[in-house]
C-alpha cells in the first residue's frame, strides 16, 4: 500500500446503524417515531436495500404490529400470503410420516404467521425509513470500527475502493468514509466482520455458551399452478441427514406460484466428508418433495449462516457506544426456523433505550438498559422457551433428541418451567468435527441440471458480484496448520461446506 493514504472525510449523525436488514431498518424507523429531530444513518453493503436477503421466510408479525401498527391497513406492504396449513413430516429414505399438528406446542403453529420475501420486506421499511428522513447508503460496506481514546465506539468507516489484487491502490483508488455517531448499532447479521470484533475486544461472550451455526441454503421456484397450494407451510427432519446430523428442511409456497425451498445442516455434524449442499440436492430427489418441483423452473439460489445457540450463546449486547441487535447478537428461535420478528424487537429496544440516553445527554457510553431487559421482554420469553431443544438435539441425536426437544417446549409452555433447567451447548461446532480416519466418503449422485444442480450454476444464480480484480478476502493465517490439520487429518471439509466453493 501506498506510506500515506490520504485522509478520509468524515460525516457526524447522531445515531449510525450498520446493516439494513430487519433490525437495523426497525431501529431506524423507531428512532425517529420516538425523536423525529435525530439524524439516522444507516450503512448497507449489498447493492440495494434486500440484496443479500433470501425471497421465502415465515415471518411472526409480533414485531411489525408494534412498529407499525396498522400496516394491514395500508396498501403496497410485502405480507401477501398468510399461512393457511401447517404440516410437520419426518422424512425416511423412500417414504414420510405426517407429525398430527395436535402434538405440537402452539408456539410451533405458524397460522396468523406470513409467508414473504424478506428482500420485499426490507425494502418495505426502506421506504417507510426513508419518509421519516434516515439517509440509508446502499453499496458502502462498514470495514472498520472506530474508537476514541477512552476506547469508546465512535463510528465506522466504509471500505476504500480500488483496491487491487495485490493490495494495492488502482487508477480508481477511493478512500471510504468516516461515519461519525453518538451512538452505533451494529446489525450486520449473522458472524458479521465488525460484529466479531466487537464481541473479541469487549469480550461479550464472557459467562456465555459458545455460539452455535447452522448453514441454511434455499432455492425460489416458479412451479406449476397444480403443484402450487398458496400458503402451505410445509416443515421436515430426518432424510437424507440420518438421526446422528441435526437439521432440516421447508418448502413455503408464496404468492405466483413461487416456492422457496430450504434446507439447514447444523454445524456441529461429525462426518468431515458431509456436504451440505449435496445433501440439499439429494433432499429434493425425496418422493415426497420431488412432485412439487416437476415442471418448474429454478429463479434463484443462496446461502447463510445461522445463529443455533440460542438463549444461553447471546453475547452481551452492549458496550460504550453501541450495541449489537438482530442476528449480529444471535435471536434466532432455532425449531421455529425464525428471526426476523426477534431482529425487529431488538432494534426498536436497542432505539427506545438510545434515544432515552441521547435526551438525557448522554454520548458514547454504554447504555446498560438493553442488556439489562431484553431478556425479561418478548426476546428473552421467546427464546426461553426453546433453549434446550438444540442441546437436546445435539446430545441425543434426531430421533430422541427432537422427542425431547417437543416434550421440554410443552412444558415450557405448559407450566413455565423446564425438567432440564437450561442446557449447556458445551463444545463448539469445530470440536464436534471428527478424524476422516472414522468415516467413509460420501458418494452423492451426479446433478441432472433439472430437480439437482451443481454448485457453479447455483452461484450464478445468487447476484452475486465482484470485481475481477479485487483483494481475496478470505486469508489462510497458517498454510502449513491447515495442511497438518485440515487437510490432512479431516479431508478438506472447508472445500465441501462452503456453499459457494469459495474455498
Amino acid at each position: 500500500m501506498m506510506n500515506v493514504l490520504p485522509e478520509r472525510e468524515a460525516m457526524e449523525f447522531d445515531i449510525v446503524i450498520v446493516g439494513a436488514g430487519p433490525a437495523g431498518l426497525s431501529a431506524a424507523i423507531r428512532l425517529k417515531q420516538v425523536e423525529p429531530d435525530l439524524s439516522v444513518v444507516v450503512l448497507e453493503k449489498g447493492a440495494e436495500v434486500g440484496a443479500h436477503i433470501l425471497s421465502g421466510a415465515v415471518v411472526d408479525p409480533i414485531g411489525i404490529d408494534r412498529l407499525l401498527p396498522g400496516w394491514r391497513e395500508e396498501e403496497g406492504h410485502p405480507f401477501k400470503t398468510e399461512v393457511k396449513d401447517d404440516q410437520f413430516m419426518f422424512l425416511g429414505p423412500a417414504g414420510s410420516i405426517r407429525l398430527p399438528n395436535f402434538m405440537m406446542p402452539s408456539l410451533m403453529n405458524n397460522h396468523g404467521n406470513y409467508i414473504v420475501s424478506l428482500g420485499l420486506v426490507c425494502r418495505w421499511l426502506a421506504e417507510r425509513a426513508e419518509a421519516l428522513g434516515v439517509e440509508i447508503y446502499p453499496g458502502f460496506a462498514a470495514t472498520e470500527v472506530l474508537y476514541n481514546d477512552e476506547g469508546a465506539v465512535i463510528g465506522v468507516a466504509t471500505g476504500d475502493m480500488g483496491i487491487e489484487k495485490n493490495g494495492e491502490p488502482g487508477p480508481a483508488f477511493t478512500r471510504g468514509m468516516e461515519l461519525h455517531g453518538k451512538y452505533v448499532l451494529v446489525g450486520e447479521g449473522v458472524r458479521g466482520s465488525l460484529a466479531k470484533q466487537l464481541i473479541a475486544k469487549f469480550d461479550l461472550s464472557r459467562d456465555r455458551e459458545p455460539q452455535k451455526f447452522g448453514i441454511g441454503i434455499k432455492e425460489l421456484w416458479q412451479v406449476k399452478p397444480e403443484h402450487h397450494r398458496q400458503g402451505l407451510v410445509q416443515h421436515s427432519f430426518g432424510w437424507p441427514l440420518g438421526f446422528k446430523t441435526g437439521g432440516g428442511s421447508f418448502l413455503y409456497h408464496l404468492e405466483d406460484n413461487l416456492v422457496a425451498v430450504g434446507f439447514v445442516v447444523h454445524l456441529n455434524y461429525k462426518n468431515p466428508y458431509l456436504y451440505p449442499f449435496e445433501e440439499f440436492q439429494r433432499f429434493k430427489t425425496h418422493p415426497a418433495i420431488r412432485d412439487t418441483f416437476e415442471g418448474g423452473k429454478r429463479i434463484s439460489y443462496g446461502a447463510r449462516a445461522i445463529t443455533e445457540g440460542g438463549y444461553q450463546s447471546v453475547p452481551k449486547l452492549t458496550f460504550p457506544g453501541g450495541a449489537l441487535i438482530g442476528c449480529s447478537a444471535g435471536f434466532v428461535n432455532v425449531p421455529r426456523i425464525k428471526g426476523s420478528h426477534n431482529a425487529v424487537l431488538s432494534g426498536m429496544l436497542a432505539a427506545e433505550k438510545i434515544a432515552a440516553a441521547l435526551s438525557a445527554g448522554r454520548a458514547h457510553d454504554e447504555v446498560v438498559e438493553i442488556e439489562a431487559e431484553w431478556r425479561d421482554g418478548d426476546i428473552g420469553k421467546d427464546l426461553k422457551r426453546v433453549r434446550n431443544v438444540k442441546p437436546l438435539w445435539s446430545k441425543f441425536g434426531t430421533a430422541l433428541g427432537v422427542g425431547l426437544g417437543g416434550l421440554d417446549m410443552w412444558t415450557n409452555q405448559l407450566f413455565g418451567f423446564s425438567f432440564f433447567g437450561t442446557l449447556k451447548h458445551g463444545k463448539t461446532d469445530a470440536q464436534s468435527l471428527e478424524p476422516a480416519s472414522k468415516h467413509k466418503p460420501i458418494a452423492y449422485p451426479k446433478p441432472d441440471g433439472v430437480l439437482t444442480f451443481d454448485r457453479l450454476s447455483s452461484v450464478f444464480l445468487s447476484s452475486t458480484n465482484h470485481e475481477e480484480d479485487q483483494p481475496v478476502h478470505l486469508q489462510v493465517k497458517d498454510m502449513e496448520l491447515q495442511k497438518r490439520s485440515e487437510h490432512d487429518v479431516y479431508a478438506g471439509p472447508s472445500t465441501r461446506y462452503c456453499p459457494a466453493g469459495v474455498y
